[in-house]
């Protein structure tokens, strides 16, 4: 039997996640998905049209970018006072002899404090000219990227990389800023930009991530052993939302990756399918900017929607990636969203873009020029699959034989 102060506390729990998640039901029914109107990529905010790369890249680009950091990511600061990169372990015969290993501590300062972190790479032995790149964004555990690859998964699969000719890069992110709520502050916003934990556009984690990344392609610039004109963002779930925010961020990103990164990446808000906004942002208030938070239940009044992002990154490679079985992230609002974003790549660019308008079949993957999508049979992971057409696009992109 119970005691009147255990049932009271029950009582209370059962009413606190009533509260909680009693109130908002998931739709994962088709049918049900609202009416909805998209912002015109080709439409700028004083109702100019936008037909040229120049009107593009210089009006509506820009205030693209603009809005998400306003509304949904946060500012995302770039200036720093000094940069210098440290080779800390290597092994020129990684992986028995066929990857050259480098772990190497990037050290950033600003006004007088620093922070570091750690970029792990292989680079292929067997190559004739600077080789390609893929840089994973990950907040997996640490064994999922071991170095020594004592611990070898399919997250990260270093030695298929390197055997295709790919150098493999990864850093965690806990480096820039913890993937939690109560310690997302104590690296690189608490220590270098302060000030945007004040700003409710301010930079959070996302954009940290991102941050993180930008520094890493800071590396790939100087590493003689890299070709950083071939480099890819990859990213997976929440890593997957901070690789397109790198994307539409920094340009020198030959090709960005989006893998089961559902809402707040590549999924379409307005569709309300699986993850909400208002789920998101109660579960993990350290994504995204304070902003955020005023389209709670409210997302036709956006005045963006993720395939703007998707628009954004053009006319660079994007690849979207989804999995069947992940119905929380959208497949189909994330398919959805790229095939409308994709239309800058072929009305203001003219590289010939035409994706189907029926969801395409399951491991039937899409390579058009410049942009990719497949969706992988299976649960809401990053396999061996994925990156196989990873490589395989960017193998048809960069011409490689």
């Amino acid at each position: 039997m119970y005691n009147t102060a255990q049932i009271t506390f029950l009582l209370l729990l059962l009413s606190s996640l009533f509260a909680l998640y009693g109130q908002e039901e998931f739709n994962y029914d088709e049918s049900k998905v609202p009416q909805y109107s998209l912002p015109d990529p080709f439409v700028s905010q004083n109702g100019k049209l936008i037909r040229t790369p120049q009107q593009w890249e210089h009006l509506r680009r820009p205030e693209l970018v603009k809005l998400f950091e306003k509304h949904v990511y946060g500012q995302l600061p770039k200036d720093f006072d000094q940069i210098t990169f440290s080779l800390v372990n290597e092994d020129t015969q990684a992986m028995g002899g066929n990857a050259h290993l480098k772990e190497v501590d990037i050290r950033v300062e600003r006004n007088g404090k620093a922070i570091t972190m750690r970029l792990l790479l292989f680079v292929p032995q067997k190559k004739d000219k600077p080789a390609p790149v893929f840089l994973l964004i990950t907040h997996r555990d640490p064994e999922n990227i071991d170095p020594t690859r004592e611990s070898k998964i399919d997250f990260w699969p270093a030695e298929e990389m390197v055997e295709r000719g790919y150098a493999a890069a990864a850093f965690h992110v806990m480096d820039v800023s913890d993937d939690s709520k109560d310690t997302f502050t104590e690296d690189i916003l608490e220590t270098l930009y302060p000030e945007q934990l004040q700003m409710e556009d301010g930079m959070r984690g996302l954009g940290a991530w991102a941050w993180g990344a930008m520094r890493a392609m800071d590396y790939f610039e100087r590493d003689k052993d890299i070709d950083a004109s071939k480099a890819a963002v990859v990213g997976h779930s929440r890593g997957g939302k901070a690789s397109l925010w790198t994307g539409a961020q920094d340009t020198r990103w030959a090709i960005t990756v989006s893998n089961d990164s559902g809402c707040g990446g590549a999924a379409l808000s307005r569709r309300k399918f699986g993850e909400t906004i208002k789920r998101i942002n109660t579960n993990f208030p350290y994504w995204f900017t304070d902003n955020f938070n005023h389209f709670n239940d409210n997302e036709d009044a956006l005045p963006i929607d993720q395939h703007l992002l998707i628009a954004s990154i053009a006319p660079r490679a994007i690849y979207v990636a989804s999995a069947s079985e992940d119905q929380w992230a959208d497949p189909k609002g994330e398919f959805l969203s790229l095939k409308l974003g994709s239309r800058v790549y072929h009305e203001i660019y003219g590289i010939p873009i035409n994706l189907p308008d029926r969801l395409p079949e399951v491991e039937v993957p899409l390579h058009k020029p410049n942009v990719g999508h497949h969706i992988r049979e299976g649960k809401h992971n990053l396999e061996l699959y994925d990156w196989e057409r990873f490589m395989d696009f960017a193998d048809q992109l960069y011409q490689r034989k």
